[in-house]
């Protein structure tokens, strides 16, 4: 079995009886970005920054998922790349608004881990919840596996 279908099959035996869906996948991303926030926020090393501004831990995450998608699966690691495009631009964004980044990063954390919890109230709850942060790039991957299977693309 390919490494793409052991990750999106073991995501979906865990995320069968879903609770409040919109909530849940809207904290998925939410998680996601929060948890890119927080790893944006971090000091670096004075080396990343004189290479790039937007070179730091938020951004080594974002490229190492990128890396890793295309690894397992070329059509769903150009799917996700809006995506992960996205995200940066969000971080980018924060870092130049008058709000703090790890402020605003660690309130989205704490509303995405809520919305998990609400989620998977039935499914595990916190036991859950710990599955879906250890495995919070998957997630994203996952909604776009489901959305190539209804709309018939391969990956």
């Amino acid at each position: 079995m390919p490494e793409t279908d052991r990750w999106l099959i073991d995501y979906a035996e865990n995320h069968v009886d879903i609770g409040f869906g919109g909530i849940y996948w809207v904290a998925v991303l939410t998680l996601v970005i929060s948890t890119t926030g927080l790893l944006w926020s971090l000091p670096v090393p004075d080396e990343f920054a004189q290479i790039s501004p937007v070179l730091n831990w938020g951004s080594t995450f974002l490229m190492a998922a990128v890396v890793y998608y295309f690894i397992i699966s070329m059509p769903l690691a150009i799917g996700m790349l809006p995506f992960i495009f996205g995200v940066a631009a969000v971080q980018i964004w924060l870092v130049e608004s008058p709000h703090s980044l790890p402020q605003v990063s660690a309130f989205l954390f704490a509303l995405s881990l809520a919305g998990l919890w609400l989620g998977q109230r039935g499914n595990g709850g916190f036991r859950a919840v710990i599955h879906d942060i250890q495995l919070i790039m998957i997630a994203p991957l996952w909604l776009l596996s489901v959305l190539y299977k209804r709309l018939g693309i391969p990956y």
